[in-house]
């Protein structure tokens, strides 16, 4: 199995992209932050890199996206309870995010909220209830 993940998202203003997130909560690694990229750290071997277009170019041939135009990608969170869902998704709406759409929300099994940073990136922040998860999607 894999030991860390690493999402790479192309960010069009670093800074302006790792103050947007700091005020979301999270922190950088700076060992792997300069000025071409940071790395942001979502848990604790999970990793978001953001990249300025130049650098992000340099891993692959295919064009890169608008992702205020286009879908590259949805970053979904699990979250300890549904009051998480709700602090983290404010902080990123007063940094500075867009909400993407009303919260969906089954009762005492699943809630969960969008939100669109200042790139465009879209990131949905989950909760389920023990019971939601240990019976999957077939809910056996």
């Amino acid at each position: 199995m894999h030991k860390h993940i690493f999402v790479n998202l192309g960010v069009r203003d670093l800074k302006r992209s790792m103050d947007f997130f700091a005020q979301v909560g999270f922190t950088f690694e700076p060992k792997f932050t300069n000025e071409q990229a940071a790395c942001m750290v979502i848990g604790e071997n999970i990793f978001a890199m953001l990249l300025t277009p130049d650098f992000m170019r340099g891993f692959t041939d295919k064009p890169l996206v608008d992702a205020r135009e286009q879908t590259e990608v949805l970053v979904c969170l699990s979250c300890e309870s549904r009051e998480e869902v709700n602090a983290l998704t404010e902080k990123a709406l007063a940094a500075g995010g867009t909400l993407k759409r009303p919260p969906t929300d089954y009762g005492d099994a699943m809630y969960g909220r969008s939100f669109e940073d200042p790139d465009g990136h879209i990131w949905e922040l989950m909760w389920m209830s023990p019971e939601m998860v240990e019976k999957g999607a077939h809910g056996a």
